[in-house]
């Protein structure tokens, strides 16, 4: 799986690649959540549950 690259648009219309790191997985789950509630507004995608499992 490739990484994920963000992009951060400055005044003058330029885009600028915005370096990766690793995060706490107190960080990341907020990201999630706040990525989850996002999506009903701008996309009308309603997540039925955050996290499935997969096996054991």
């Amino acid at each position: 799986m490739a990484d994920l690259m963000l992009f951060r648009q400055e005044a003058d219309g330029r885009d600028v690649e915005l370096r990766g790191s690793t995060v706490a997985l107190e960080v990341e789950v907020e990201v999630e959540r706040r990525i989850e509630a996002g999506t009903e507004p701008m996309l009308g995608i309603r997540f039925l549950a955050s996290e499935y499992p997969t096996g054991p």
